[in-house]
């Protein structure tokens, strides 16, 4: 086991450690969304003849990137201590972001997306290990609130507003390549501050890394990925390639489960899901997932499909979402000092989004949009309720020295079940439509006219209904996963006794 040394930071500092978190979780959403609204006039420079056919790989890139490295940065911030991953993952978006600005290719961009993406989504999980390092003692023995947690709901729904947005503005007045180019400033200065002000505990044991058991955990994702963004679009579920590339993830995550039940140091140790909390805390998070996505990505479709908005127009549908999470975020703090617990808050959060996901599954193709912003803002609320208060449930109850790998395991499976979520009711409504639809596929749909047209958007609006009642049941799952977590969730005691001596020389508060 490595041995933590202990490190003081002032007060003031931890502000400032807290503004460059909100600076880089900032950033990383933003990445995640910024380009989506960008395509044309990117495509239009680089490549207008063939380039159309690259964006869903430049949509893609950041996110197989993003992902496949999240296991390996858990276990970096374990062995090495967050703060060198911190600006390791600050400077690898920084590179990413400069050379995404320098394309000349959609190749040369595509490559340079993937390179950001490690980056950023390092940042959405290490930024969380070290907001978790910078609270003081009486925050870490459950007095303090969980700033972590309303903190993640602020940023993250400020960043989903923000980002098409931003990109969209950011295109359409200046070269799209300022889209990339202004992370840098904010970026150098993060990086300046970080090394100066962040005094974070660090590991005077050396330990290993379990490069093969992350290079089995980037390939299982990636391929997963690839699979579920593939299959039943691109190439139909039952071809070779699918299939063949199905039947190697499944060999990718057999071979993972078996490092890491056989390495000294694995990247994802499976001794974490024998705490309860954790256990559930994963499933949960996984759930989620899948009922996020798919709520987001349909809520789009309707809105663009049956009620003609724009795509740019229906973005601005995602700000009373972004409104419910910023507005839980901000009151968190207040709640947990009231006494919710964080299965109160789980509980409270599913049950919120289940009753969005039913709400939207009643829409009709003359509902009033108002309607559609109702669900949205309390799918925001109950979301806002469960992408902190999860992490900081894993987090309060992983072992001691394991804490990155915890962090970054719940972000792991919220992005697996996300890419599963989306696989399956996209096979749904596929399904569907063509049993009730006039013929053809969903994209057909626009040029249809007279009673075929009706005929469609009937067709679509029912299979879309269909899709939400399944994503109400995802989310049912998880409410009922939520009530079975302790009612009192407490640190590890052994968690706690590392922690508590992060900041401060005194003896561990007495519990």
């Amino acid at each position: 086991m490595s041995a933590v040394v202990p490190t003081a930071m002032t007060k003031r500092q931890r502000v400032i450690g807290l503004v460059l978190c909100v600076a880089t979780i900032l950033l990383a959403v933003l990445d995640t969304n910024i380009v989506s609204a960008a395509t044309v006039p990117i495509v239009g420079d680089l490549d207008p003849v063939h380039g159309i056919d690259k964006i869903p790989w430049l949509i893609a890139a950041y996110q197989l990137a993003a992902t496949a490295a999240l296991p390996l940065y858990g276990k970096l911030c374990d062995v090495i201590g967050a703060k060198k991953v911190f600006i390791g993952a600050v400077a690898t978006l920084l590179a990413g972001s400069a050379l995404c600005g320098m394309a000349d290719s959609m190749g040369w961009l595509i490559a340079a997306r993937a390179l950001q993406g490690v980056g950023g989504g390092g940042l959405m999980s290490v930024t969380m290990v070290v907001l978790r390092e910078l609270k003081g003692p009486e925050e870490k023995d459950g007095k303090g609130g969980g700033k972590g947690g309303s903190i993640g709901g602020i940023v993250a729904g400020a960043g989903m507003a923000l980002g098409p947005w931003l990109g969209g503005a950011l295109a359409d007045h200046t070269d799209w390549r300022w889209i990339f180019y202004v992370n840098l400033p904010v970026g150098i200065a993060v990086l300046a501050a970080a090394v100066r002000v962040l005094k974070l505990p660090t590991h005077s044991t050396r330990r290993t890394i379990d490069f093969l058991g992350a290079g089995l955990a980037a390939a299982f994702s990636t391929m997963l990925l690839l699979v579920t963004q593939w299959g039943g679009k691109d190439h139909a579920w039952s071809s070779p390639l699918i299939i063949g590339l199905s039947t190697a993830t499944v060999a990718a995550f057999a071979l993972f489960v078996h490092r890491q039940a056989t390495a000294a140091e694995p990247v994802l140790p499976l001794g974490l899901f024998r705490i309860r909390e954790i256990r559930y805390g994963f499933a949960i998070q996984g759930l989620v997932g899948a009922a996020m996505m798919g709520s987001m990505v349909y809520v789009m479709i309707y809105l663009q499909v049956v009620r003609g908005i724009a795509a740019s127009s229906a973005g601005l549908y995602l700000i009373p979402m972004a409104i419910g999470m910023t507005v839980v975020g901000l009151l968190s703090d207040r709640l947990a000092t009231a006494g919710w617990s964080q299965k109160t808050f789980v509980v409270s959060g599913t049950v919120c989004a289940s009753a969005a996901l039913a709400l939207l599954a009643t829409l009709s193709t003359d509902t009033s949009l108002w309607t559609v912003r109702a669900a949205l803002l309390l799918m925001g609320v109950g979301f806002g309720q469960l992408i902190g208060q999860l992490i900081q449930l894993v987090q309060d109850t992983a072992p001691a020295g394991q804490l990155g790998v915890a962090t970054t395991g719940v972000r792991f499976f919220q992005t697996l079940g996300g890419a599963l979520g989306a696989a399956v009711f996209g096979t749904v409504l596929s399904r569907i439509y063509a049993a009730r639809g006039p013929g053809g596929t969903t994209s057909t749909i626009d040029g249809l006219t007279g009673h075929a047209h009706r005929q469609a958007l009937d067709a679509f609006v029912s299979s879309t209904s269909v899709v939400f009642w399944s994503a109400t049941g995802v989310m049912i799952l998880a409410a009922v996963l939520a009530t079975r977590l302790p009612a009192g969730i407490r640190r590890k005691p052994e968690a706690a006794d590392v922690n508590a001596t992060a900041f401060t020389t005194a003896p561990p508060l007495p519990r």
